[in-house]
C-alpha cells in the first residue's frame, strides 16, 4: 500500500495545452504535447491520447499532470511530464482536469 508520505512526494499541477505536434516516430501512436504550467514554464510531454483527440481539440484545455517525474526519453523527444488520464478499456485515455478553470502551475492536493 502507497503512504499519504508517497502521494507528497509527487508534485502534480494544473498546465494549459498551448502545442500539440504528431509524433510519428513514438512506438505507439501518440502526440508531443507542450503545456504551459505557469511559473514552472512550458513543458513537453509524449502522451498516447490520440484515440479520442485531435491536436486541434487539445490546445486550450487545461490538464492535470505530475511534474517532478525524471525526465523520460521517447525515440527521439524527451518527455519531462506525465498527463493524467483514466484508461477507459478499448476507448483510449480521457484526460483528467480541473472542473473549473484554474490558474496554471496551480497544485493538485
Amino acid at each position: 500500500m502507497a503512504t499519504i508520505e508517497d502521494f507528497h512526494k509527487l508534485d502534480i499541477r494544473v498546465g494549459t495545452i498551448v502545442k500539440v505536434e504528431e509524433f510519428p516516430e513514438a512506438k505507439k501512436p501518440a502526440f508531443k504535447v507542450f503545456v504551459d504550467f505557469g511559473l514552472l514554464g512550458v513543458k513537453k510531454s509524449s502522451a498516447q491520447i490520440t484515440q479520442l483527440y485531435s491536436p486541434e481539440s487539445l490546445v486550450g484545455r487545461q490538464v492535470i499532470a505530475v511534474v517532478n517525474f525524471p525526465p523520460r526519453q521517447v525515440g527521439p523527444f524527451i518527455s519531462e511530464v506525465l498527463i493524467l488520464g483514466a484508461v477507459a478499456d478499448s476507448r483510449g485515455t480521457i484526460l483528467l482536469a480541473p472542473e473549473r478553470k484554474v490558474e496554471n502551475g496551480d497544485k493538485i492536493a
